[in-house]
């Protein structure tokens, strides 16, 4: 059995693990994003790494990253809350530290790789996973292989423009409104809060215990992201649209956008558009970053072939 350190790399901590070629976790822990600069983010990755190598030989890494990642060239593009990434050769740098083989890919689109691989798409081929968190990202796959997009835009769903667009040069984005930032910033603005002291998890208690106000701005929200939804059916049609981010587990809420998006259903129209909810939650950018190395290594054991 061969095994890989695989990290998914985040704002505030990064996520490793050891895993087997077949997608198992053996060890699973976290420690906090360096702040400082790129020389202790790799000190960190290659800590992780030694301490895996007393114990296991160690195949490669393979890592989840923030930004527009060129899986080809190991650079990563765009802006992210770490802007160290932004410049030097991610994959280079840490190849030449450890030692090993490293391949990355985006975050967003590790989610969809797990769900293509053994999650809720596992039995189709073409899907979209919408990924709803401080902004909304994603990831589009047509024969089971990602679409980055020409420019590494591919799947920013996030910027399409929702509302407003006449009365400002950019107009409202669906992220601006219907991310849990968006959310967030509408309920703050009604309720004439300072938004810091808002999270996701707050305003939804404010509407479970019956602030009539923020109930109506979910209502606004959840229209919000089945108008969204909807547009990338009739843009993409694919076989399933795929829910992921921690508010993507909030009880009733893909119910809720299924039935915005029932009735928005055209008379006419055969076409039955529902959402349903990623598979793996927390892990499922763990498990897309090996994927994606198994894919773009060819292992022999993970029912891949390599390709673009």
């Amino acid at each position: 059995m061969n095994y890989y350190a695989v990290f998914d790399v985040g704002g505030s901590a990064i996520k490793f693990s050891l895993m087997n070629e077949l997608g198992n976790f053996v060890e699973k822990a976290s420690v906090p994003t360096p702040k400082d600069g790129i020389d202790s983010f790799v000190d960190t990755i290659e800590t992780v790494v030694k301490n895996f190598q007393e114990k296991n030989e160690i195949i490669g890494i393979a890592l989840s990253m923030p930004g527009a990642v060129d899986v080809e060239t190991g650079f990563i593009k765009g802006t992210s809350a770490l802007p160290y990434i932004h410049g030097p050769n991610i994959r280079d740098v840490i190849q030449e530290r450890t030692k090993l083989l490293v391949e990355l890919e985006n975050d967003a689109n590790c989610a969809g790789l797990a769900e293509g691989w053994m999650g809720a798409a596992k039995n189709v081929d073409d899907y979209i996973c919408i990924v709803i968190g401080s902004g909304i990202g994603g990831s589009i796959f047509l024969d089971k292989k990602i679409r980055h997009g020409s420019h590494l835009f591919g799947a920013e769903f996030g910027y399409m423009i929702l509302e407003d667009y006449l009365n400002q040069p950019l107009g409202e984005s669906w992220s601006s409104l219907a991310a849990t930032g968006g959310l967030i910033k509408q309920v703050a603005k009604r309720k004439n809060l300072d938004p810091i002291t808002l999270d996701g998890q707050i305003v939804f208690n404010m509407s479970d215990e019956g602030d009539w106000e923020v109930q109506e701005e979910i209502e606004k929200f959840i229209k919000r992201l089945a108008v969204g939804i909807y547009n990338l059916q009739y843009i993409i049609d694919p076989e399933k649209i795929l829910i992921g981010g921690a508010i993507s587990k909030r009880e009733g809420l893909i119910e809720q956008i299924n039935e915005k998006l029932k009735i928005m259903k055209p008379t006419e129209e055969c076409l039955n558009i529902q959402v349903q909810p990623c598979q793996f939650g927390n892990d499922s950018n763990l498990i897309g970053a090996l994927y994606h190395f198994l894919q773009r290594r060819s292992s022999p054991l993970s029912g891949v072939s390599k390709g673009k």
